[in-house]
């Protein structure tokens, strides 16, 4: 990873949702570079075992509890420069099943980290969003300002995420940073569960000797995005000037890959060419292409993804061999 990220010695940060897949890798980035850090999670999609190494450091704090909680979200910014805020619940699929308790997570759980923030005088608050905002604009690479009408409840908690971020800068003066994920993976990234993202579920079921399923004709494509260039994203926007302030960036690495294509990919570095994947409908709210421009976040963030999506696969399938 780019090692040019430097921070005061004695910086602290708060990462919420610390405890899932993007947020455990920020955490434990942070305690390699030498830095305080604070994890607020309520385990309701976190796990316990991505953070069981750090409990025993001691710049290494977890506070369990729930941001939507303002008390709780106020205690947990007391004395931090940074807040990093993962905490949210994902999928496209169960927020359509869930429109009312992700509203209740992502949008109130949101507003009352950002109002804790600026409560306690936070210097940045770094937020996730998602490429799902684009919605149906077909426009591909998917570009900042090109936003198409939203397709799914969790792209609109999204959405109103970053209306309130930038709403938040320019009436209370928080810096705020978006970053719209595109779909990462890497080690961490959980394969179980009806919800679990394509990559992780692929390389279990693969390992597994099971025929996965593929949604749609397999020529859906995305921007695969390797973990460490995210880890890397967000203590950029840390850092970044005011013009990245009230701003939401892509942060992918530029590059389609069709399911197919990943499908084939996966299969040859686990040497599991002769199970082939079963077809299914497609999924309702489902995007058919996702690619990032991500100039805007080479520009303003600095951001340069280290890692190209064969490596980051490849370093992924050594963890999960490991690790399943």
């Amino acid at each position: 990873m780019n090692n040019c990220i430097e921070f005061p010695k004695g910086t602290s940060f708060l990462v919420t949702g610390g405890a899932g897949f993007i947020g455990s890798n920020i955490v434990e980035k942070i305690l390699y570079l030498g830095h305080k850090v604070k994890v607020l999670d309520n385990f309701s999609t976190g796990k316990r075992e991505n953070i069981a190494e750090f409990l025993k450091k001691s710049n290494f704090e977890l506070i369990e509890g729930d941001i939507r909680d303002i008390n709780t979200c106020r205690t947990a910014c007391k004395d931090v420069d940074y807040v990093i805020h993962q905490a949210a619940w994902g999928s496209v699929p169960r927020s359509i099943e869930m429109p009312v308790l992700y509203d209740d997570i992502n949008v109130k759980g949101h507003l009352n980290m950002m109002q804790a923030a600026r409560e306690n005088n936070v210097k940045k608050f770094v937020y996730a969003s998602s490429s799902a905002v684009y919605g149906d604009d077909p426009i591909l690479p998917k570009q900042e300002g090109s936003e198409g009408k939203v397709i799914s409840p969790y792209a609109l908690t999204k959405r109103i995420n970053e209306e309130y971020a930038d709403l938040y800068y320019r009436l209370y003066g928080l810096e705020t940073v978006g970053l719209r994920y595109f779909n990462v993976f890497g080690k961490r990234q959980d394969p179980n569960g009806a919800y679990a993202a394509v990559i992780p579920k692929f390389v279990k079921e693969l390992l597994g000797g099971i025929q996965p399923v593929i949604y749609g004709d397999g020529e859906t494509s995305r921007d695969f995005i390797f973990i460490d260039n995210v880890v890397e994203a967000n203590l950029k926007a840390c850092i970044a000037t005011s013009e990245a302030s009230g701003k939401a960036f892509n942060i992918g690495y530029g590059q389609k890959t069709s399911l197919n294509d990943l499908y084939k990919k996966l299969s040859e570095l686990l040497e599991k060419i002769d199970i082939s994947p079963r077809y299914e409908k497609e999924r309702e709210g489902d995007i058919k292409h996702s690619t990032a421009s991500i100039e805007k976040a080479k520009e303003i963030l600095k951001y340069n993804p280290q890692y190209s999506v064969n490596e980051g696969l490849e370093l992924t399938i050594d963890w999960y061999k490991n690790n399943l």
